[in-house]
């Protein structure tokens, strides 16, 4: 019974899976005999050096690229019909905000696409604007927002469809680290509210370490998994934990399996 409440638990299952570039001056190993599983609930980053492959992991799961070989499984339905059925909300690197559209239309887009009611757009916007802390900003346009308040709104967006899981593409990368850091602590707590299986793509340590469960550790291409690194820290954490010992060591661990992964010679 236990195995089966453990397997039962399994959102997103890849097995033995790679894909392959075809391209003029030949194929492109992008990734290799990929094998994951990712429970309800966790919170997991994808981190390793520029070319490795994470985006390509997170768009193969989203659907958006198609493999080569293997096996994946998200909620127990190939990656395209985890996509009709809107399993998972999608946050880019950039915002991706339309400028014309004000904050709560942009935040409503895939649900008009999606044909719902205007009183359930109306009602997923405000819950989730307020889940994000933009309640007040639904008829602001992107263009008078900041850089961490844009991306808020396309996380906001991205979970209006009400997914299970959440794939999120170096959300922050782009921002100053005052504002990376604040929207880290948000993040966390918005995790934490809503119960999302995350997937979190970053080419930073401390924030991998900060904000997950588990940290997955990849090589330069071909991209394969070097490590699977736990984090036991608690759950209601503050930055200030990036100075502890627990946190250090983690740290370390990840900055190992980086160093195996002969990372540092492709940055």
């Amino acid at each position: 019974m236990d195995l089966e409440t453990e397997q039962s638990d399994v959102v997103v299952d890849i097995n033995k899976l790679s894909l392959i570039f075809e391209t003029s001056d030949g194929p492109i190993h992008a990734l290799s005999d990929i094998d994951l599983s990712i429970k309800s609930g966790e919170f997991v980053s994808l981190i390793g050096p520029s070319g490795c492959g994470k985006t390509t992991l997170l768009r193969v799961l989203a659907d958006l690229e198609k493999h080569s070989s293997g096996g994946i499984t998200v909620n127990g339905m190939s990656p395209d019909q985890a996509r009709q059925q809107n399993a998972y909300g999608y946050v880019f690197q950039a915002p991706a905000l339309y400028p014309w559209r004000t904050v709560k239309k942009n935040v409503v887009l895939p649900l008009e696409v999606l044909g719902y009611s205007k009183e359930q757009q109306n009602e997923l916007a405000s819950q989730y604007l307020d889940l994000v802390n933009l309640t007040g900003f639904e008829n602001k346009y992107p263009w008078q927002l900041s850089g961490g308040m844009q991306q808020r709104v396309s996380i906001a967006r991205a979970l209006s469809v009400e997914p299970q899981l959440l794939y999120m593409d170096e959300p922050f990368g782009a921002l100053d680290e005052i504002t990376r850091d604040h929207l880290n602590e948000q993040l966390l707590g918005l995790w934490e509210k809503t119960g999302k299986t995350v997937v979190f793509v970053t080419h930073s340590i401390p924030e991998a370490v900060f904000l997950s469960t588990r940290i997955v550790v990849m090589s330069p291409r071909p991209g394969k998994i070097i490590d699977v690194i736990d984090s036991h820290l608690p759950l209601d954490r503050t930055l200030d934990i990036r100075e502890s010992p627990e946190f250090l060591e983690i740290a370390h661990q990840v900055r190992e399996g980086l160093k195996a992964g002969h990372s540092y010679d492709d940055d």
